[in-house]
């Protein structure tokens, strides 16, 4: 592999300016001029790791694989423009983004009341992972379940994780029928790309008064746990996903998204940027729900936020688990910024 030094040049409106990276084809000419396709995911991403930038070969020159090491332990040099923007905005602009985020939240906690009194059916929520989704929702279900716990009943909500078939999910939705209760999906994707799952979460979030749920097929599994063919779906459902249901590309898959997103409240925490997920992290350390447990002063949590803002673009994630994380080696090494780099970061 070989590695160029590029003196001047851009990327997307941004400036790249002696900046080494690995080449992945050599210079051609294109209608905007010359480029040279590059991986540019140490520098700019992982979203990064194939990219043209615009310079023109007199303002770039080939070097050895030991110049582009030293630049990715060094401090890098280059930005993107969104990123040049926002570097910086000051603390009242920080402060308006929090409370912008923290409503986001408190919608987030108010829909989810919603469901368990049964006001609405169904809701969506999408943002990336690790920013606390599946915290707010399943703390509200909680608190408004606590009356079933004191009464010694069943709770009325269950959280499911992980891959689902479309039997276990027909299972499942029979279990949970009644009115009041609450099924939450939490990073099932699976079921959103299986035709059979998806027609019967559309049967069980029909606009009609009666949502009847059919398995028209002779299974074994239903007839040992005594769950009937058909029934009446009367509770709500919510799903918790890292997917943007509009950046679907297939077109099939993409009405049956539609089909359901119609069905259902859709919310999304937009908290797409990185500066987005770090004040997401400094909210919750704000209001003292990040390292409890620790016994951490002040300084302590600062040291920490520091350093994740200072690397940033160099840990694997950026979210609250990371966060928590760093914390752990923090708890239990003077060492732990060697430690983090070590085990959080991504290598070179």
């Amino acid at each position: 592999m070989s590695y160029i030094l590029i003196k001047n040049g851009s990327y997307r409106n941004s400036s790249v300016q002696n900046t080494v990276f690995p080449v992945i084809q050599n210079f051609k000419k294109g209608a905007k001029g010359t480029f040279i396709t590059v991986n540019g995911s140490e520098v700019l991403g992982p979203n990064c790791s194939k990219i043209r930038v615009k310079c023109n070969p007199d303002e770039a020159t080939f070097v050895e694989k030991s110049l582009y090491d030293k630049q990715i332990n060094a401090v890098v040099t280059v930005t993107e423009a969104a990123e040049a923007k926002e570097k910086k905005p000051g603390a009242a602009a920080d402060n308006k983004r929090m409370k912008e985020i923290e409503e986001r939240f408190e919608i987030l906690e108010e829909m989810t009341g919603a469901l368990k009194s049964g006001n609405i059916r169904a809701l969506i929520v999408t943002g990336p992972p690790g920013v606390g989704k599946s915290f707010g929702v399943e703390k509200v279900l909680e608190e408004q379940s606590l009356f079933e716990d004191i009464g010694g009943k069943s709770r009325k909500f269950e959280v499911v994780k992980g891959a689902i078939t479309a039997l276990g999910l027909y299972c499942k939705l029979f279990k949970f029928a009644e009115a009041g209760s609450v099924l939450v999906f939490d990073d099932c994707d699976t079921m959103f790309f299986d035709d059979l799952s998806l027609n019967i979460l559309k049967a069980a979030l029909d606009s009609g008064k009666k949502r009847r749920i059919c398995w028209n097929a002779d299974s074994s599994k239903l007839r040992a746990e005594g769950i009937p063919d058909s029934f009446n779906f009367k509770g709500s459902i919510c799903f918790i996903t890292n997917l943007k249901f509009e950046h679907i590309k297939s077109k099939k898959l993409q009405d049956h998204l539609d089909a359901l997103q119609s069905r259902c409240h859709y919310l999304d925490l937009t908290l797409d940027t990185m500066r987005d997920k770090l004040l997401r992290i400094k909210q919750i350390a704000r209001k003292g729900e990040l390292f409890q447990g620790y016994k951490f002063s002040k300084k302590d949590e600062k040291e920490i936020l520091d350093f994740m803002y200072k690397n940033k673009n160099k840990f694997r994630e950026v979210s609250l688990r990371m966060a928590l994380k760093i914390g752990d080696l923090k708890r239990i090494s003077k060492k732990w910024k060697a430690l983090a780099e070590n085990t959080c970061m991504k290598r070179n």
